[in-house]
């Protein structure tokens, strides 16, 4: 979100090839560490250069398709980039480390971010900044972003730790306590920051912003989740590899970029919130669908779930983003593309979190076994009883995110537009 705001002040295009360097020169840096350090700085960098590329790509496509039927396709083309190239990037990394080595992974990047440096200069017009002078220009809100990131570093922790540590142990109780305390101040700092805020609360206030960022947050939450533990159960159940299980994903983003693709069309007819739904309960009958799994079920019935919820998660992508980005006014199009992203690494974040808990969980208690919340079947042995365990605690995750989902669903139906306060939100920002 910070980088968002910062997108917004110097400039999309300026922003977005900041991003690339920072990205593709720490990419080189990791390609040639010598010491695991190294590696996790580089991470780190990467990350840094991620969250400075993402705001300014929907922000552009806000300024260069203004008309709302043109937009809603670039937006679909977008969302299928997005889905397709995060779920086949653990595939293509996996079969660069295992034909060439660990550091391939790193080097990918480097041709790609030259690449796309150029098109960039040829294609996208540069833009100065688009915020109104005299509102705060210039400034970056970092304590909201430390006590955000320490807020949601800490609640993270205390759900991976808790099946480990135990749920009402001293730690992870402090852990969820520390967490609400900084979550809470971030609230509260953000509400005396007004337009200097890094999320300015009154963007909160405008119709469909809130709708669709916790639409897309909800969806991460189940969708990023359910992709760590059926990778898990790909090799630790049905005895596929590494590279194997992630050949075996790749329907799920197939799926999801045809839901994204299809998502104009039902956008044009249905309109935002009754498109949300649809993807929503799709993603929710496919939950349901997986919470079916036996320990004797086949790739088929795994293949069947990705494809319903692939489907689903692209609509709901789609149609939540144009509802985000339609809401916002152009010249904060990068903090509205921020919030949107901001709002899906979160949920990401939690899912991958809460639902690897779940799991772990179930498995340990079922087999009175200590399992390592990051692979819970890996320290596991081969038995029918390890594998019925497994199947047990897939189940459990799937139930959870289903529970979310269409509890995002019913919301989405129900969410009554904020009208009365529309205007002054838009003045606020």
């Amino acid at each position: 979100m910070t980088a968002g705001a910062l997108t917004d002040t110097i400039g999309r295009r300026r922003a977005f090839m900041a991003g690339l360097a920072l990205c593709g020169t720490s990419s080189a840096l990791g390609a040639v560490a010598q010491a695991p350090g190294f590696v996790i700085a580089a991470r780190c960098g990467m990350g840094a250069g991620a969250a400075l590329i993402m705001p300014p790509t929907l922000s552009i496509i806000s300024s260069l398709f203004t008309e709302p039927a043109l937009r809603r396709r670039a937006i679909a083309l977008w969302a299928a980039a997005l889905g397709v190239g995060g779920m086949t990037g653990p595939v293509i990394g996996g079969a660069l480390v295992e034909i060439f080595s660990w550091r391939a992974g790193f080097w990918v990047n480097v041709p790609l971010v030259v690449m796309t440096m150029v098109l960039t200069l040829l294609l996208v017009p540069p833009t100065a900044s688009s915020r109104p002078a005299g509102r705060g220009e210039g400034r970056v809100d970092l304590r909201g972003a430390m006590l955000s990131a320490c807020g949601l570093l800490t609640l993270v922790w205390a759900a991976i730790e808790s099946p480990v540590r135990g749920w009402t142990s001293a730690p992870v109780l402090t852990g969820f306590a520390l967490a609400a305390i900084l979550l809470s101040a971030f609230v509260m700092h953000e509400k005396r920051c007004g337009e200097n805020a890094m999320l300015p609360l009154s963007l909160l206030r405008l119709p469909g912003v809130a709708r669709g960022a916790a639409s897309l947050a909800l969806l991460s939450f189940a969708m990023y989740g359910a992709l760590f533990v059926i990778t898990l159960y790909l090799q630790g159940v049905l005895g596929y590899t590494p590279w194997q299980a992630g050949v075996r994903t790749l329907p799920l983003a197939a799926a999801l970029a045809a839901g994204s693709l299809a998502a104009p069309r039902l956008l044009a007819l249905l309109g935002e919130r009754a498109s949300i739904a649809s993807g929503l309960a799709l993603v929710t009958v496919a939950f349901a669908a997986l919470a079916q799994t036996e320990a004797t079920s086949a790739y088929r019935h795994l293949l069947l779930f990705e494809i319903i919820a692939g489907l689903g998660a692209g609509l709901v992508a789609t149609a939540g983003t144009e509802t985000v980005m339609g809401a916002v006014p152009l010249p904060r199009a990068g903090l509205g593309s921020a919030v949107n992203d901001a709002t899906r690494q979160v949920g990401a974040a939690l899912g991958v979190a809460i639902q690897g808990s779940v799991l772990s969980t179930v498995v340990t208690d079922q087999l009175s076994a200590p399992a390592s919340p990051a692979a819970p079947i890996a320290a596991l042995p081969p038995s029918p009883a390890a594998r019925q365990a497994f199947v047990d605690g897939l189940t459990a995750t799937a139930l959870t995110a289903g529970a979310v989902t269409l509890a995002a669903m019913l919301a989405v139906i129900l969410w009554r537009s904020m009208v009365p306060h529309v205007t002054s939100a838009r003045e606020d920002l």
